[in-house]
Formats: C-alpha cells, structure tokens, sequence
C-alpha cells in the first residue's frame, strides 16, 4: 500500500509489485471498487520509485 486515507470510506494507493503499476482502491460499508490511475494521456501511471 502506498497511501491509505479515511475511517468510514477508505481510498487506499496500492502498486502491483511485478509491473509498478498504480491502482485506486475505494472502499465502502455497501462494496468498492479497484481502477487503475492513468495519465493525461491515458497510460497507466508507474511508480517512480519502483525497481523489479
């Protein structure tokens, strides 16, 4: 996990370890959901600091 944030509602930053890929978890009391972060041009967003 890279950032976690909220009680009730939680939005967790989470990095695929094999690819470094960046996706969003949301998650509720009622269900959540997973997306992945993308840029402005619609690539997936990398960790900077991510090293294989």
């Amino acid at each position: 996990m890279i950032y976690m944030q909220g009680k009730l509602e939680i939005f967790k930053i989470i990095r695929d370890n094999d690819t470094g890929v960046l996706y969003m978890l949301n998650h509720t009391g009622a269900g959540g959901g997973l997306t992945v972060m993308v840029d402005q041009e619609g690539n997936p967003l990398v960790d900077e600091g991510f090293k294989k």
